[in-house]
């Protein structure tokens, strides 16, 4: 019945040692795309934990005779919130097909197993073998259900062959050649397959078989999809290289804020690089910044020392470092904290302005939020993040709220007096500011809480776990007044209004990413783009205005910003991905990559996107520490009655933990 052979793999291409993978089990996935080096054949790993010690998969040669097989190299509770150890290959449009699969678990313990009709590491069908024998399960987000199971003799001292053959709803269980069971379900009707388990297991060999008429289908399918993708990349302006700038000895990951330095147009951009210190990256501390033209690559000025090396950018926190015109006079500041100092430095010199001493850290370290070790660190606070915020109720803001890594932030105004102080649980990584009651003074949302413009706890929402990793404010909904739209780690993503009420949650993952545009512009209201990464990385949500999902999808790749992109003036956002040039890319609303970059030997590790020519439309910014490349369309604006302007995040609040948005606006 199933005489084609779609999938075939005995890892004898792969030399003995580790499948590649982050040695630091780091964060850097979550905004910078950041491969594991080495060689990967056709597998993929969609998941990483900051647990993790050494290799999770690891090509052995147990026998004597040549062969090789990937050895999962873990032992993992099968917990709620958690992904169990997974390695990917095949096609997530494979519908009705035959896995055949060698492997030996080496513990009765748990389980181990493959998984088939698997989209993503959070929704898939696995067949484990358990202390008992064999069961069928359907994973869904938290859900892990047994669908059937069946009792028989087996050993660990030996290699265990089973079939998996799915046809409909239909899924069929063969042991040594022999049914054991079979059952119907209808969740997933299609999807690749994946080596998982819970135990040290050894995989031989797997094969997957498909019937003529599955076979024809997938060409037929694979053929409208390459037309339908290429008529859309068609209609869409591709990437045209504006400009490279070297970044000499100055270059950084992550670690860069855009403004206007001179008091004209010409934009800036000023680089970060840092020292860690104490532990991981809970502490760094800027050692250098430049100042940077962003038209002709020009250094402006430099403080502090570069220098060239993996450590500058290999940082997975923020850097305490903003540009802005804090005192009205006409020209971008720099504002940064550095050697427990915050300084107001003079845009176009570097010059120090002004300077204050951070505060004290005078709270009980056993009392507050995140501090490790039961200490503080040092005797003044190492600032976290700096946002420029308008508690006092000026024409424009000029307060500095600094924060600590996870439980307490401050606000000073623009003369560095102390306005307030707010502690309470987690502040989550960049908090928020927006003028809710329309008083003209900002509320603060940070976390799960929300703080009025005098300090003053007003409500929080009932989670006292985990933190909010990123935060969108704005007229989400044409139902509802202003919604905030966060994602919260394994807490999950979130649509509320602004009494605290909760519309929407979804626990789908670790929610590490969000943003809002107009994706789907034929839809009513906005939709909402949302990202994980802690346990199952990589897996893309779609959502309309209501927080209801429209669609999935995992990624192969890490560091997807999610960023909404006026690519075309249109009045519809694109997607930018990352910049790898085969996963990466501004992808539509449905899921497609419209415009892919193109393999020119571009710098991969950062992205980011602003109107760098002045033509209303976005750019696309790319970078590592080596280099900064600059794309722009390859055709000029067209003539319209209207232009497209979206309202986007100011460039004065960067952050690598703000959410992003796109509202739409028509001048």
């Amino acid at each position: 019945m199933y005489e084609h052979i779609l999938f075939q793999e005995d890892f004898s291409s792969f030399p003995l040692g580790p499948f590649p993978y982050d040695r630091e089990h780091s964060a850097m996935g979550e905004y910078h795309c950041y491969p594991n080096p080495g060689y990967t054949g056709i597998w993929y790993d969609p998941v990483v934990n900051y647990a993790y010690k050494g290799p999770t998969w690891l090509v052995t040669n147990p026998l004597l005779d040549g062969s090789h097989r990937m050895e999962l190299s873990r032992i993992q509770e099968p917990v709620e919130k958690g992904t169990l150890p997974t390695l990917v290959s095949g096609d997530v449009d494979w519908q009705d097909y035959c896995l055949e699969a060698s492997f030996r678990p080496l513990s009765k313990d748990l389980f181990s197993g493959i998984l088939f009709r698997y989209q993503s590491s959070l929704h898939h069908y696995g067949l484990f073998f358990t202390r008992e024998g064999l069961e069928v399960q359907r994973i869904e987000q938290l859900e892990r259900i047994t669908l059937k199971q069946v009792a028989l003799p087996w050993s660990t001292d030996e290699v265990q062959q089973v079939t998996v053959s799915v046809q409909g709803t239909a899924i069929r269980v063969e042991y040594k050649g022999k049914e054991v069971l079979s059952l119907l379900d209808k969740r997933y009707g299609n999807g690749c397959i994946a080596l998982c388990g819970c135990m040290p297991t050894q995989y031989a060999s797997l094969v997957v078989r498909a019937t003529s008429y599955e076979v024809q289908r997938l060409a037929d399918l694979k053929q409208q999809q390459q037309q339908r993708i290429a008529k859309k990349q068609e209609a869409v302006p591709k990437m045209r290289l504006a400009r490279t700038i070297d970044l000499k000895d100055f270059g950084a990951g992550r670690q860069i804020r855009f403004g206007h330095l001179g008091g004209t147009e010409e934009l800036f951009f000023v680089m970060a690089q840092n020292q860690r210190r104490v532990y991981k990256d809970r502490y760094p501390v800027i050692s250098c910044l430049t100042a940077v033209s962003l038209e002709t690559g020009k250094v402006l000025w430099q403080l502090g020392e570069p220098r060239d090396d993996e450590e500058v950018e290999q940082l997975t926190t923020d850097l305490p470092f903003q540009i802005y015109d804090i005192d009205g006079d006409g020209f971008d500041e720099v504002i940064a904290s550095w050697d427990f100092k915050i300084f107001i430095l003079d845009g176009e010199t570097g010059k120090i302005k002004q300077q204050m001493d951070t505060p004290l850290n005078l709270e009980k370290a056993d009392d507050l939020c995140g501090v490790e070790f039961g200490h503080h660190a040092f005797e003044r606070l190492n600032v976290d993040a700096i946002r420029i915020v308008n508690v006092s109720g000026k024409e424009r803001p000029s307060d500095l709220l600094i924060k600590d890594r996870y439980a307490r932030l401050w606000i000073y105004d623009n003369q560095f007096n102390l306005l307030w102080q707010f502690t309470h649980n987690n502040t989550g990584h960049f908090p928020y500011a927006w003028d809710f009651n329309k008083d003209g003074k900002d509320e603060i949302f940070s976390c799960y809480n929300m703080i009025d413009s005098e300090g003053n706890l007003v409500w929080e929402l009932p989670i006292s776990i985990d933190h909010t990793d990123e935060i969108v404010i704005g007229p989400i909904d044409p139902d509802e007044d202003e919604l905030l739209a966060i994602v919260s780690g394994w807490e999950g993503f979130m649509l509320l209004r602004s009494d605290g009420t909760i519309l929407r949650r979804t626990i789908n993952g670790h929610g590490q990413r969000i943003s809002v545009g107009n994706y789907l512009p034929d839809q009513r209201g906005l939709q909402i783009c949302t990202t994980t990464y802690w346990g199952s990385q990589g897996i893309v949500y779609m959502h309309d205005c209501k927080g209801e999902q429209l669609w999935l999808r995992e990624l192969r790749s890490n560091g997807a910003v999610i960023a909404p992109v006026n690519w075309e003036g249109t009045g519809r956002d694109l997607v930018l991905l990352s910049t790898d040039p085969r996963e990466g890319g501004l992808m539509d609303g449905e899921g497609d990559i419209v415009v892919p970059f193109p393999e020119d030997g571009h710098p991969t590790l950062c992205c980011e996107v602003l109107d760098v020519c002045g033509d209303e439309r976005d750019e696309v910014v790319v970078w590592d520490r080596h280099e900064l490349w600059v794309y722009t369309q390859d055709c000029e604006q067209p003539k319209r009655e209207q232009t497209y302007l979206p309202i986007k995040y100011p460039l004065y609040n960067a952050s690598n933990y703000r959410g992003e948005f796109c509202f739409p606006r028509f001048v």
